[in-house]
């Protein structure tokens, strides 16, 4: 979509959505009963204490609308996305909240959105000046990117008799990476028919025969210190090892299945990349639909194999 489109179809969503909601509570809508009620019957009997009673009913009204426009007006945010969430397992997602004058009581936020709207964050107090960061727990059910296009502030201050929303255009993304499936118990081999591709090897300092002893160098990993010698001679040694031969591996992914047999795919092939990788092997990625992550070790890769899962059948997806 161009960037002219976006900014119309924006603007046009602008017009036709109202800048506040309101809708009431049980509390509320008991509340309007009891007031028509009482209108009916001063209207019926022209009794002066019933109209009294009835003028006092509409003033709370009145007075809570007020109120509660003053909680939700001047309040600034600002999504707080999470950095690797795995799909159908609980993620924290946030929001950054600071008013720039006066009080804000009983605040809700919550994401316009069918798959974490209903993931709600609430806070008592907001006073001027401070910055407030509020947590929800939220679950998306499927991998993919999730776009997520407006925040709603909302607050049933003070009587809870309704609850007031303000609506704000904050575009962002989350990537939610394949779920966690059991790792595979059958060997990782070329012969198991699932894509996997032996190629070259490189000698790594995490096995074989032991080498020699070095003195550590300033922000070399500490894990690979000889205590025993280094208590002996009084100095810190790291151990070195022969090169050890390191398998290269492709995963092979066919990203022109049905979504639901290309979410399982792609949840088992995070799988196996995460086992190989635990075991030291370089793991690289490849799909039908020409998706190429060269291989590589390491937790980022992990979380580059992972991103990349999470994005295939969504190459349309800005983002």
């Amino acid at each position: 979509m161009t960037p002219r489109r976006e900014r119309f179809r924006r603007g046009w969503r602008r017009f036709w959505t109202p800048p506040r909601r309101l809708r009431t509570t049980a509390a509320g809508r008991t509340y309007l009963v009891l007031t028509v009620g009482v209108g009916l019957g001063a209207l019926n009997t022209g009794n002066n204490l019933l109209y009294l009673v009835l003028g006092l009913q509409l003033s709370l009204v009145i007075v809570s609308g007020m109120l509660s426009e003053r909680c939700v007006r001047r309040v600034q945010v600002r999504r707080i996305l999470p950095v690797s969430p795995r799909a159908r397992t609980p993620f924290h997602l946030g929001w950054w909240l600071r008013r720039t004058r006066g009080h804000s009581f009983a605040l809700a936020v919550s994401e316009v959105d069918p798959v974490v709207g209903a993931s709600i964050g609430k806070l008592a107090w907001l006073p001027p000046g401070d910055e407030v960061v509020v947590r929800a727990v939220a679950t998306a059910p499927r991998r993919g990117p999730l776009l997520l296009h407006t925040v709603r502030i909302s607050t049933t201050f003070p009587f809870g008799l309704f609850v007031k929303s303000r609506d704000l255009e904050l575009p962002g993304e989350i990537l939610v990476l394949p779920g966690r499936a059991p790792a595979p118990r059958e060997p990782l081999a070329p012969s198991t028919g699932l894509g996997l591709e032996q190629r070259s090897i490189r000698g790594f300092d995490g096995g074989g025969d032991l080498a020699q002893l070095r003195e550590l160098r300033e922000g070399e990993d500490a894990r690979r210190i000889h205590w025993r010698k280094s208590a002996q001679l009084g100095i810190l040694l790291r151990v070195e090892r022969d090169a050890q031969p390191q398998p290269r591996v492709v995963l092979h992914l066919d990203d022109r299945a049905p979504p639901e047999s290309l979410d399982g795919a792609c949840e088992e092939l995070a799988a196996r990349a995460e086992l190989l990788l635990a075991h030291g092997a370089e793991v690289g990625l490849e799909s039908t639909a020409g998706l190429v992550v060269k291989p590589g070790a390491g937790a980022f890769h992990s979380q580059a194999i992972l991103r990349a899962l999470a994005r295939a059948g969504h190459e349309g997806t800005p983002g």
